[in-house]
């Protein structure tokens, strides 16, 4: 009898039993933040691939296209829900001179983008046609201004060229006589881009005073709602530069707070996309993680001078950062994309939902075929990336309610060093259905959750899987559908409780009707 009970206690702490090593606890009652969509916004530099080959084709007849751009990524685009798209940079911006690229194509100024890899660039695809392809997406446009190697004017004039109404200057007819008369009415505008860096290596102090002066110039003209400007903030744990930004910011000149996060193994040696060990996963998944702690710091910084919450905090860049794919450009940061990269965006806007009351808009970088990209495309080829299901898989949390959860959850650990397993986040939507999104990010043990629902009532529950054999496995030009959502079977509901079986590696969307 000794021997059973010895027998059938190893079974138990090794954890074969499908007991529940976590528990999700969901508060309905407490729920009173919105999820905003543009938490799920993207973002599009002139950088390798991204905009010419990727967005952008051209004259390319091979390619179905409209005016250039490439339809089979508009569609991809439109099923992610694409609220917000950020352009043309990054430090691309801050050399970058708009009225370069309007007009005919073939009097446009051919520029050299010294930002990535000094290539030659013929300005075919400008602010026309950016703004264009957002509407056809159905997102809002987010432009970041020149302030780094550009003038007041120059964002001034720009602001005027794509919001005035007709007839009020020569900007205004210059747009009609390059083919757009009605004016695009462009809410979200960036006013400089890593101003500590690429930017233009500026104190915060001297970043400020410029801000002040650009946000103060450009007028919003016709878009009612006026304009959205965003001042940088910082790229690292840098929170005295966030003090100074909202402590010495007129707070009717202020509308959002940029910051950069990278998941970065380290920025010598990056490591492979593809090639990489469960220590340098480990590592990968500790920098995700961080993210919970570097908005935390900055809202609290943030709560000090806007109590109400009233500027808010955006997540400009944000993704995995590996070493480029063996023969490409490196300065075009062309990276694979592998389920360790379904772990960094699921993990990430679990980050982001449970944080909305401060957290309003978040850009992953980037789009097509830059870092931890949506899309990789190949001449007529084109594929979607395992980060570009979660964020298909997750989109049924824009704008819904975010239902507060408190996660209790066993830790992943490697040598002596150890991670939360099990990240999660919960919304209602108008229509009452509520989803609940789950991570596991432990590299080989699956994790036993109850969800208690509280005062949710619920009578049927299915569910949506991301999962590989391999955390380093991912789809390729030759092997497309590798990865890929599948109906997850691993959850069943009884009374007020939800149980969950959630595999190694995995992201999992749950609806409860």
């Amino acid at each position: 009898m000794t021997k059973k009970i010895s027998f059938l206690l190893a079974i138990l702490l090794s954890g074969h039993l499908l007991l529940a090593q976590n528990k999700v606890v969901l508060d309905l009652s407490k729920a009173k933040d919105t999820i905003n969509k543009n938490i799920y916004g993207h973002f599009a530099e002139h950088l390798g691939n991204c905009i010419y080959g990727g967005f952008y084709v051209g004259e390319n007849k091979s390619i179905p296209n409209r005016n250039g751009i490439r339809l089979d990524v508009l569609e991809a685009l439109k099923k992610l829900k694409v609220p917000v798209l950020r352009w043309p940079g990054g430090c691309f911006a801050d050399t970058y001179h708009w009225k370069d690229a309007i007009g005919p194509k073939s009097k446009r100024k051919p520029i050299e983008n010294f930002t990535w890899g000094g290539v030659r660039e013929n300005n075919a695809f400008g602010t026309h046609e950016f703004l264009d392809m957002c509407e056809w997406l159905g997102a809002e446009p987010y432009l970041a201004v020149n302030m780094g190697g550009g003038t007041v004017q120059e964002a001034v004039d720009w602001v005027q060229y794509v919001n005035h109404p007709n007839g009020s200057s020569y900007l205004t007819d210059l747009r009609q006589q390059n083919g757009r008369s009605k004016p695009w009415n462009v809410k979200y505008w960036g006013v400089g881009n890593e101003s500590w860096d690429c930017g233009g290596h500026m104190t915060a102090d001297y970043y400020v005073n410029e801000f002040r002066k650009y946000a103060t110039m450009m007028t919003s003209y016709s878009n009612t709602e006026g304009l959205f400007r965003i001042a940088v903030g910082p790229g690292t744990e840098d929170y005295n530069w966030t003090e100074t930004v909202m402590s010495k910011t007129p707070a009717k000149r202020i509308d959002g707070l940029s910051v950069h996060h990278y998941s970065v193994i380290n920025w010598s040696a990056k490591g492979s996309a593809t090639d990489f060990s469960e220590e340098q996963y480990f590592k990968t998944m500790s920098e995700a993680w961080r993210m919970e702690r570097f908005l935390t710091k900055n809202s609290e910084v943030m709560d000090k001078y806007d109590p109400m919450k009233k500027v808010a905090l955006i997540v400009d860049e944000w993704g995995g950062w590996y070493n480029v794919e063996p023969g490409s450009n490196p300065a075009f940061l062309y990276q694979q994309n592998t389920m360790r990269d379904a772990m960094i965006a699921g993990l990430s806007l679990n980050i982001f939902h449970n944080h909305c009351d401060r957290v309003r808009m978040a850009n992953l970088a980037q789009t097509i075929n830059v870092l931890q990209a949506v899309i990789l495309t190949s001449k007529e080829k084109m594929i979607l990336t395992p980060t570009y299901h979660v964020m298909e898989m997750y989109n049924v949390h824009q704008d819904a309610l975010m239902i507060p959860v408190t996660v209790t959850s066993s830790d992943y650990v490697l040598g002596d060093k150890k991670l939360t397993a099990v990240s999660a986040s919960a919304s209602k939507d108008k229509n009452g259905l509520v989803h609940i999104s789950l991570v596991n990010i432990d590299a080989t043990k699956e994790q036993a959750i109850n969800i208690s629902l509280g005062d949710i009532k619920a009578t049927a529950v299915t569910g949506r899987l991301l999962h590989s054999q391999k955390m380093q496995d991912y789809n390729s030009f030759t092997e497309t559908g590798k990865i890929k959502p599948v109906s997850f079977q691993g959850a069943s509901l009884s009374g007020g409780e939800l149980r969950v079986q959630l595999p190694a590696c995995s992201v999992v969307v749950l609806e409860l009707k």
